[in-house]
């Protein structure tokens, strides 16, 4: 079929051309016409591996894949010769959107106020002109699961696509769950007695408020009009009815075994945010289905008389226990948070290196990612019906080395550009205009 084919170069300046020259980079356009990325290396993720395959996507969905594909007429082809197509890349625990600078406050919305803040919507906070977001895309991070900050109850969570407009247009799903820190239910006191009664009183004002949510739903529901709109129960709601999942702060034995605990007495779905001893629970969380985002593979070890890799190798000895889990670039041990979601591919590639096979450690960045914040029928995989979300890289996306040539968010074509890369190119001119003195 006829079309207008383009290299990969050409298609990257053309896509440059198309958006202004402001230092800001302009949101994709919607696509207007066919694209097939042909000859390529294509890493569907939920199947084998394609070699010189073609895909073609239409009006932002994934419409066909394979070798040979047939496209339309007018159909925009892209030379994808030695070069390899994968999902975007998935960063499931964040606060990108929601800090740029953690020491100017202005810039900061991450954190509310007080210790219970469920109503606290991460969505309505994130900046679409944040910095940091161009950034994380130029490294193939095309979406996110952006979280609030604080202690205790943190508030509810978003996915969100890196590009668009406005928040709305960002938006995949949300609200995706509600961010606890459990290490906020930890005993405090110095004695036995002290921290028994200090566990006690956690877990009893925690109980009360999931009861106080009960006997608010049944009279919304018995008397709507006399009943008065609580928001901060109303949030809770569909956490109590198990239609959306508690994501738990959680990395020690004791603090997993008690969020899996709790969440079955209460009927809450549980998933794991941390989960540095998350293979000493595994039998628990394979018994009550109880994923793992396993927060950073950079992280040095808690104990003193562990090994230097422990963190390294969790992700092989979850897989290999039969753990479900995704990996991000977000933890304890993994400082800068927002700013540092372009390094979510090396955290794979760290696990890779340590035991994970290479089809894992993709899976942990893509669909498994997907699968456990419950976006996996729109983006995870390269798959006919799923959105074009999708990169263009020259290589292993896992390595160091490769460079994202191409990026298309529900098959719009995303600015690559970033103010590391514009900085970069200020000072190479910089360094050859002083060699020629």
């Amino acid at each position: 079929m006829s079309g207008l084919r383009l290299t990969t170069a050409g298609w990257v300046v053309a896509v440059m051309l198309s958006s202004s020259q402001a230092h800001d980079q302009v949101p994709g356009a919607p696509q207007t016409r066919p694209i097939v990325i042909r000859n390529a290396t294509i890493h569907v993720v939920d199947g084998a591996v394609i070699t010189n395959g073609d895909v073609l996507f239409v009006a932002g969905k994934i419409t066909s894949i394979g070798k040979n594909v047939d496209v339309p007429a007018k159909t925009v082809e892209i030379d994808g010769d030695g070069k390899h197509v994968y999902p975007g890349l998935i960063e499931s625990m964040t606060d990108l959107g929601l800090r740029e600078i953690s020491a100017v406050e202005e810039t900061d919305d991450r954190t509310e106020y007080g210790q219970q803040n469920p109503n606290a919507r991460a969505w309505v906070a994130v900046n679409p002109d944040s910095e940091l977001i161009p950034v994380a895309r130029a490294g193939g991070v095309l979406t996110v699961m952006t979280a609030p900050r604080g202690r205790y109850i943190r508030g509810q969570t978003a996915v969100i696509n890196l590009d668009g407009w406005t928040v709305a247009e960002m938006k995949l799903k949300a609200p995706a769950g509600m961010y606890i820190d459990w290490g906020a239910m930890r005993p405090r006191g110095s004695s036995a007695a002290e921290q028994r009664s200090s566990r006690e009183q956690n877990f009893a004002e925690l109980d009360e408020l999931l009861d106080s949510v009960r006997r608010y739903q049944k009279a919304r529901e018995s008397s709507p009009d006399t009943t008065a709109t609580d928001v901060r129960l109303e949030s809770l709601v569909p956490v109590v009815n198990g239609e959306v999942p508690v994501f738990v702060d959680a990395d020690r034995q004791m603090e997993i075994e008690s969020a899996v605990a709790y969440g079955q007495a209460q009927g809450l779905s549980i998933v794991i945010h941390g989960g540095y001893d998350a293979e000493q629970c595994a039998a628990l969380l394979k018994q009550y289905k109880v994923p793992v985002i396993i927060a950073s593979t950079y992280r040095l070890p808690f104990r003193r008389d562990e090994a230097y890799d422990m963190a390294y190798t969790l992700p092989e000895r979850l897989r290999a226990a039969g753990v479900k889990f995704a990996i991000c670039g977000e933890g304890a041990g993994s400082p800068g948070g927002a700013a540092n979601a372009r390094n979510l591919p090396y955290h794979a590639g760290v696990a890779v290196a340590y035991g994970l096979p290479h089809a894992d450690g993709l899976r942990a960045i893509t669909l498994s990612a997907a699968e456990i914040l419950g976006v996996a029928d729109r983006v995870g995989s390269i798959t006919v019906g799923k959105d074009a979300t999708l990169i263009l890289a020259d290589g292993d996306i896992l390595e160091t080395e490769t460079n994202v040539q191409a990026a298309f968010i529900q098959g719009r074509a995303v600015d690559l550009g970033s103010r590391h890369k514009m900085l970069y190119e200020k000072y190479k001119l910089k360094y050859l205009r002083s060699r020629k003195r």
